[in-house]
């Protein structure tokens, strides 16, 4: 898991990895593939400054999923990858105890190191998308963080249910999944991908995201809208808010090529329409129907019943 399982949020380098042979165990997948590429980092300094850069990529971002005001709680990070949040956690809170847990041996490895370089203590465990249960007691866990993670796994609500298994009841979670009505979806995928790259023509929007988000060989990737997380969220036990979206500074630097499918007849109706109604605040943030049109979704979940 490189920030999802846990390519975490890697958007940046989507389009440009080369293609090669699928493997369909997502195990092997995430380990040889991470939201850093496997960077080592050789002082604090380096680390956080990392750290800072990756969250800048993605426009409010660590407004919706902070890693500071965590203080005094057992934190969950599901999908910690080579370690981003668990070292923001541990810099930024004063949490009684962390947990870093992935599916990448490789990359539970590299947040070793960097959590070494830190000089902080962290859990770290190694889970897979075949385990029933995550590896902690009922309601012993203050918060879950779980970033780019959800649209990864096989099984989506199983894991939320783990969440609200291991939640206290005054518990709470906050995800960051990918969202539909985004720039990503109705430009990137919908038209820049297509246009530039012949192995994405002819494939389904869906089958095309899948393959745009973290290499094209990713072996899940989904994305949702907000009423789909929020019946997701019912089902699983929980109440959903959505925080809001991120849009990524890639999304934005995409903006400009958007006028040549919104005069083509051809091009998907929905995504033309998309297009056409977005609008812009001050700082150049793109916005449809109220909310940032950006590729990730931010939601709080708390426990019902």
């Amino acid at each position: 898991m490189a920030n999802k399982f846990k390519g975490g949020r890697t958007v940046l380098a989507a389009a440009t990895s080369p293609h090669t042979e699928a493997d369909p165990s997502s195990e092997s997948y995430w380990s040889d593939f991470n939201v850093t590429l496997h960077k080592k980092f050789s002082s604090p300094a380096e680390s956080l400054d990392y750290m800072h850069w990756r969250n800048d990529q993605y426009v409010d971002y660590i407004k919706f999923l902070p890693v500071s005001s965590h203080d005094g709680e057992v934190i969950v990070d599901y999908g910690c990858g080579p370690g981003h949040d668990l070292v923001g956690f541990l810099t930024y809170s004063r949490p009684a105890a962390v947990y870093g847990m992935d599916i990448s041996r490789p990359s539970l490895a590299e947040s070793a190191d960097r959590l070494r370089v830190h000089g902080y203590d962290c859990k770290l465990v190694h889970v897979s998308e075949t385990d029933d249960r995550i590896p902690l007691d009922d309601g012993t866990v203050d918060y879950v963080h779980c970033s780019g993670v959800l649209n990864h796994v096989p099984s989506p609500e199983k894991i939320l249910k783990e969440f609200r298994r291991i939640l206290k009841p005054s518990g709470y979670a906050r995800l960051m999944v990918y969202n539909r009505n985004s720039i990503w979806v109705h430009l990137f995928v919908s038209h820049v991908l297509p246009a530039s790259d012949p192995k994405y023509r002819g494939l389904s929007r869906e089958e095309a995201f899948r393959r745009s988000t973290d290499t094209f060989d990713c072996p899940i990737s989904r994305n949702w809208t907000t009423q789909e997380m929020n019946e997701l969220a019912g089902i699983s036990g929980f109440s959903a808010k959505h925080l809001g979206n991120a849009v990524s500074i890639f999304e934005m630097s995409l903006l400009p090529q958007r006028f040549t499918p919104m005069m083509d007849r051809s091009f998907d109706a929905e995504s033309r329409q998309f297009l056409s109604r977005l609008e812009f605040d001050a700082r150049g943030v793109p916005y449809v129907d109220g909310q940032a049109a950006g590729i990730d979704g931010c939601y709080e979940l708390r426990k019902v019943g």
